[in-house]
């Protein structure tokens, strides 16, 4: 028969800590917002609004959703995409 172990305060406070230290260590801040990525890619603003390549470079080119061209990648701020819902906002 297996011997019963008790668990004390002391030893669920010990794991608390360690818990919040790997969390801390992995980027994970309990209690916190999420905070969103000020520039997006534009496989990121796609799989945020669900919409395809064709429909994101026709937001592009009429000049619906802004964005900045570097090199071959285009990035997008998350300020005018959430612009872009609420202007779209139906009740």
């Amino acid at each position: 028969m297996p011997a019963i172990e008790f668990l004390t305060r002391e030893d669920m406070e010990q794991f608390k800590n360690e818990l919040l230290t790997e969390l801390r260590r992995l980027g994970v801040h309990p209690g916190k917002k999420p905070e969103f990525k000020e520039w997006l890619k534009s496989y990121e603003v796609r799989k945020l609004l669900g919409i395809s390549p064709g429909t994101l470079q026709t937001l592009r080119i009429n000049g619906t959703l802004p964005y900045t061209k570097i090199g071959g990648l285009m990035y997008y701020k998350h300020e005018d995409i959430r612009k872009l819902l609420e202007s779209n906002y139906r009740q």
